[in-house]
């Protein structure tokens, strides 16, 4: 198979991919990171210094000043996070994707946009035509999205608890009975 089209049977695991990619980062970049990992993305976003500013800087120059601290990051490391990015594909068959964060501005560089096949019924087709007609988004799939995003928004506690529970049953299934 070329690029990054894997059967998901095909997708090797990323158990140690936090620590691994956390080691292979230059210590000078981040403060801190924030990697997040799915069956076809790694995202790594790092933490930036806050700039010094003068007590009397306005959250205009606040955010113009985050803004140019991660740009001043992004140029310089672009040939080695390239370098790093493919390292980090070729070993976990997952596309990798760029950020930085400074204060509470947060821009990404790269990011993967995965198509989905989703099978609606009519009445749930109504729902996004509506969107779209409503100038909310300029396509079903925009729609879509947009409603996958608010639902992340408005049930984030109960998606929090659903994937602690998840990894728990992956822990017991670890530890279960070898099959053969």
């Amino acid at each position: 198979m070329s690029g990054y089209a894997y059967a998901r049977a095909e997708v090797p695991p990323a158990d140690d991919a936090i620590g691994w990619i956390s080691g292979r980062l230059p210590d000078d970049w981040f403060t801190g990171v924030e990697i997040t990992i799915d069956r076809d993305e790694i995202l790594i976003v790092g933490q930036l210094a806050e700039p010094q500013l003068p007590a009397d800087a306005t959250e205009i120059d606040k955010a113009a000043a985050e803004a140019g601290r991660i740009e001043r990051f992004r140029e310089p490391t672009r040939e080695r996070r390239i370098s790093l990015a493919q390292q980090i594909e070729y070993r976990y068959r997952r596309k990798c994707s760029w950020g930085a964060k400074c204060g509470d501005s947060r821009e990404l560089f790269t990011t993967l946009s995965a198509p989905v096949m989703s099978r609606l019924k009519q009445k749930d087709r109504l729902v996004l035509d509506t969107l779209v007609s409503a100038g909310v988004a300029r396509s079903r799939s925009e729609a879509l999205a947009w409603c996958v995003r608010l639902v992340g928004e408005h049930a984030e506690s109960w998606l929090t608890d659903l994937r602690g529970a998840m990894e728990s049953v992956d822990e017991l299934r670890r530890k279960g009975p070898e099959i053969s």
